[in-house]
């Protein structure tokens, strides 16, 4: 898609979410763009190819739940590879894993390198935030296969807590690093 220089830039955020704290964060990355650009967000389900068409960029968001990425996401973006290789595209996991100081970057998180291969896309950008671990959200058999997977690895485990590990400031890096990518074109 070709635009000229005073058109207003349009970005898509996609998210994939499965207790909304990924929908947060695309939220937050969003924000960031709204003064300057025209912004769209969609829940991956809800997004067809005549949306990645009408986008200059494309930003998504995708949270882990027992070690992958929703089988939803990862069809879009087989049935989508092409289109998102031809825009300057930007992809951000979010996971409990990432909590851990050694596993909070792209190349040493083991779901975002999971997703690289997995997928054969490696967007411009990549980064990952901790996610939250919001036991009381959770229906019995996720707050009890979650509590062990977080005593497994030493992660919180009082059932009645809510845990949020996102480094915000981090989101705020990355939407900077964004912009910057983004008006290179």
């Amino acid at each position: 898609m070709s635009y000229n220089s005073s058109e207003m830039k349009k970005i898509l955020f996609i998210f994939s979410t499965t207790d909304g704290h990924t929908h947060k964060i695309t939220q937050s990355v969003a924000a960031g763009f709204a003064d300057e650009c025209d912004t769209t967000l969609k829940k991956v389900d809800d997004t067809t190819v005549e949306d990645l068409n009408l986008h200059h960029h494309i930003v998504i968001g995708a949270s882990i739940r027992y070690g992958n990425h929703q089988p939803k996401l990862m069809r879009f973006i087989k049935d989508n590879r092409d289109v998102l290789v031809s825009k300057n595209a930007a992809f951000f996991s979010v996971n409990a894993v990432a909590r851990k100081t050694e596993k909070n970057r792209p190349n040493t998180n083991p779901y975002v390198q999971k997703f690289i291969k997995k997928t054969g896309w490696s967007p411009k950008e990549v980064d990952v935030f901790a996610g939250v671990i919001d036991y009381p959200k959770y229906h019995f058999i996720d707050k009890h296969m979650i509590k062990f997977i977080m005593w497994i690895t030493g992660g919180p485990t009082d059932t009645n807590g809510t845990f949020e590990f996102t480094d915000w400031q981090r989101v705020k890096e990355f939407t900077k690093k964004l912009k910057a990518s983004f008006s290179k074109e």
